[in-house]
């Protein structure tokens, strides 16, 4: 084709050098002369163009032949046969099943496997792979703050890396955070709806911004406010509201390796204050179920209650972030705390290709297209971008609410099982009266720094 251009070019150019050395003079002969000129560039141009045309079309030729030939390579692959084991909860069995079933008609090069569906919460899934990792699971829903004992069980394969990829960038990054152990990425994100924020109603509480604002309405009008003080997730509202931090560090196994944390510090007296003055008040109540709550005016809780809060509420049903407080020493914090996700983990597989089958179930299953609709399903608000921003999820008023707190929380990551009971420890020491708003400074700083040397004593 290179040729063919070049003989066009040298073809035009003697025509050219001919009409310009021949015959005539004077004005015609020099406006013939340019006429032709003119004429033989045009076709030199149009001779271009149809070469440059040829090109083009051989390339894109040659990539539908590369295409088509990858394609067909990947429709040979002999995936052989098997089963393929999945838990999730309950109330997703029947919808799983469906998009399972979606899964195989997009996919006929998995037909050698059967898919079978068995309800296991995320709660207790890692228990059960933990106990006998060869009967669990091959592709199972988890609460990511298991994601650590599941590493060190070897109950995690990591995501493979064209998927994990894909997982980074389409995930918000406290879902993706959730599913990293040591750097790695071992589990698929599915939800991000796993955090706490503020359901009032708007009949009682004028003004949600403030948790003051919020408490003297409740106490106006004689009706609770309910706040899981004794609860190592809510309590961290007002901790890390405060600047207090508490975390741990990991190694590739899942194992604690350092504790990050600064109760012991004016941040963590300001933030047990608070909650000491909160448990103060009469309207005060210890909890966060709205299925268990009575005279409720408002109450920190999760999506999950939305349903349960609406019908308690009504046409006085409403949402925010969580307020902000004013602390001991005249300052306005934010309340802070977790942000929660739901997982899909992979369990490692001694056949390549059965992997290879679940990777793939396990990626479609955290999909954009799966996420929302789980979403119009069951109301698991997604963790993808894409479906977050979606008209029926930014319609959402408990999630809207939930999304806007978030923007305050950090990501639930590992945590030892003993710092749960511990936190728990500490709130019913508030509770029971053993510190109240008027103990001294000294007294909340002992209590902070026997806290977290015990805390501290968990990663060694």
């Amino acid at each position: 084709m290179k040729k063919k251009l070049v003989s066009v070019m040298l073809s035009t150019a003697v025509a050219a050098t001919m009409l310009a050395g021949c015959g005539g003079s004077g004005a015609d002969s020099a406006a013939d002369t340019a006429q032709s000129v003119e004429d033989a560039a045009t076709e030199t141009a149009d001779a271009v163009e149809e070469a440059a045309g040829d090109v083009a079309d051989a390339a894109e030729d040659v990539a539908e032949d590369v295409a088509d030939a990858v394609e067909e390579a990947a429709d040979d692959t002999d995936y052989g046969t098997g089963e393929i084991k999945v838990w999730v909860a309950d109330n997703v069995v029947d919808f799983t099943n469906e998009q399972i079933a979606t899964f195989q008609s997009e996919h006929p090069e998995f037909s050698g496997y059967t898919f079978t569906v068995e309800p296991v919460g995320e709660g207790d899934a890692a228990g059960n792979m933990i106990t006998d990792v060869e009967a669990g699971a091959d592709v199972y829903a988890f609460a990511q703050d298991q994601i650590a004992r599941l590493v060190t069980a070897g109950a995690l394969e990591e995501v493979e890396e064209s998927n994990a990829e894909a997982v980074k960038a389409e995930n918000d990054a406290g879902a993706v955070s959730a599913a990293t152990v040591g750097g790695t990425l071992y589990a698929y994100p599915i939800t991000s709806d796993n955090g706490y924020f503020l359901y009032y109603d708007k009949s009682v509480v004028s003004d949600p911004s403030t948790l003051e604002g919020i408490v003297a309405d409740c106490e106006a009008a004689g009706k609770n406010f309910y706040c899981e003080i004794n609860s190592g997730w809510y309590q961290t509202a007002f901790f890390f509201g405060a600047g207090a931090e508490l975390t741990y560090d990991t190694d590739d196994e899942g194992n604690f390796t350092k504790c990050n944390s600064t109760y012991a510090s004016d941040a963590g007296v300001v933030a047990l204050k608070e909650i000491a003055e909160l448990a103060s008040s009469k309207s005060f109540q210890n909890g966060s179920a709205a299925g268990e709550a009575t005279n409720v005016g408002a109450i920190i809780d999760g999506t999950w209650d939305a349903g349960t809060v609406k019908d308690l509420f009504g046409d006085n049903y409403a949402c925010a972030k969580l307020p902000t407080f004013e602390g001991a020493d005249g300052k306005s914090y934010q309340m802070s705390g977790f942000g929660g996700f739901k997982l899909l983990g992979v369990k490692p597989q001694q056949d390549d290709n059965k992997l290879a089958v679940c990777d793939a179930l396990a990626a479609f299953l955290s999909s954009e297209d799966v996420q929302l609709a789980r979403y119009n399903a069951v109301g698991w608000g997604p963790s993808n971008l894409n479906a977050q921003q979606s008209d029926e999820v930014k319609a959402d008023e408990a999630l809207s609410a939930l999304a806007e707190q978030l923007q305050y929380t950090i990501p639930q990551g590992q945590y030892p099982g003993e710092y749960w009971s511990l936190a728990t420890s500490l709130g019913d020491s508030v509770i029971s009266g053993e510190i109240t708003k008027d103990s001294s400074d000294d007294d909340f700083m002992k209590a902070l720094e026997d806290f977290q040397a015990t805390c501290e004593g968990y990663a060694q």
